[in-house]
């Protein structure tokens, strides 16, 4: 697949799966604004793809219109415990780096699944994602965003009992369209 069709695929699921079903409150005034980056690896072993990962803080330092961004890792960390070990070591870059504090990551995952959780839960379909995906998130534009939102903690439960509700073919599907 082509770098595009990468990116395609995963701003489909931006648009049509977390914003349309408000999975993340915060990521509709980002896809209006445009402030969203979406950036493909091309690597697949750790020490480059985190190479990457860190040239693209050095990016964010430089685009402070630039919100977010995505980072997709589509070869390599097909496996979810392989692409786990990346973002330990990708947070712990942040750290050696000196970016704990201004950037903070999420994770998500084709076949991610919550720590005690069953694979088949559907639950685990707020983090899954097209392909391996590492976000990065401004810390302060983050703690803005839980400021002026009434109850964030209540979001993970919302997320919880909204995706076991309509359930993992559900959810499945909406994945399968991404690709299309």
């Amino acid at each position: 697949m082509s770098e595009q069709e990468y990116i395609s695929s995963t701003t489909h699921w931006v648009r049509d799966v977390i914003v349309k079903y408000n999975i993340c409150p915060f990521a509709r005034r980002e896809l209006d604004r445009g402030s969203i980056r979406y950036i493909v690896s091309e690597a697949h072993k750790p020490a480059a793809v985190l190479k990457d990962l860190l040239a693209e803080c050095r990016f964010l330092d430089q685009h402070p219109d630039t919100e977010t961004t995505l980072f997709i890792v589509p070869r390599g960390f097909e496996g979810f415990y392989p692409y786990l070990d990346l973002v330990d070591a990708a947070e712990d870059m942040l750290v050696e780096q000196g970016y704990e504090g201004q950037y903070q990551l999420a994770s998500f995952h084709p076949d991610y699944c919550f720590d005690g959780e069953p694979q088949d839960d559907a639950a685990n379909y707020t983090n899954r994602s097209p392909y391996p995906t590492l976000h990065l998130i401004r810390e302060a534009s983050m703690e803005q965003a839980l400021a002026d939102y009434e109850d964030p903690e209540s979001i993970p439960e919302r997320n919880i009992a909204f995706s076991r509700r309509k359930g993992g073919a559900f959810f499945a599907r909406l994945l399968a369209e991404c690709h299309k």
